[in-house]
C-alpha cells in the first residue's frame, strides 16, 4: 500500500507540474505577465518551463524524488507570491486560491522529501537516507 500510495503522489504532483510546463509553452503570456507584474524579466517564464517538465518527469519516473520534491517544495513556495500580489492588487479571488494551492502542492513535496520515492521507481531511493 505505501509503494502505490507514493507512486500515486507522485505522480499527480508530476502531472501539476508538467502541466504547468504545458501551460507556460502553450500561452508564456500569463506567467511571464506574473514575472514582468513582479519586476523580473518575461525571460525567466522559459527556465520556469524548463524546471517544471524536468522535475515533473523525474517524479514520474522516480529519478532523485528527495531532492527534486525538495526544490518543488521551495518552487511552489516562491512562485505563490506571484499570485498573492495579483490578489491584492486586483482582489481576485482566484489567486488567492492558486496562493494557497501553492503551498498545499509544497507540503505534498515536503512529504515526498521525507518518504522518497517508494519501490515503485526507476532508481528508488533507500527508505532510510
Amino acid at each position: 500500500m505505501t509503494h502505490a500510495a507514493l507512486f500515486i503522489a507522485r505522480f499527480l504532483i508530476g502531472f501539476l507540474m508538467i502541466g504547468g510546463a504545458v501551460n507556460k509553452g502553450l500561452g508564456p503570456d500569463g506567467a511571464g505577465g506574473l514575472l514582468v507584474a513582479a519586476g523580473l524579466p518575461f525571460w525567466l517564464v522559459w527556465p520556469a518551463l524548463a524546471y517544471n517538465l524536468l522535475a515533473g518527469g523525474a517524479l514520474w519516473l522516480g529519478i532523485a524524488v528527495r531532492p527534486v520534491a525538495v526544490t518543488a517544495a521551495i518552487y511552489c513556495a516562491v512562485t505563490s507570491f506571484f499570485h498573492l500580489q495579483v490578489f491584492l492588487a486586483q482582489d481576485d479571488p482566484w489567486q488567492l486560491t492558486i496562493f494557497v494551492k501553492n503551498w498545499a502542492i509544497a507540503g505534498g513535496c515536503l512529504a515526498l522529501a521525507v518518504a522518497g520515492s517508494g519501490a515503485w521507481a526507476w532508481k528508488p531511493d533507500h527508505p532510510h537516507a
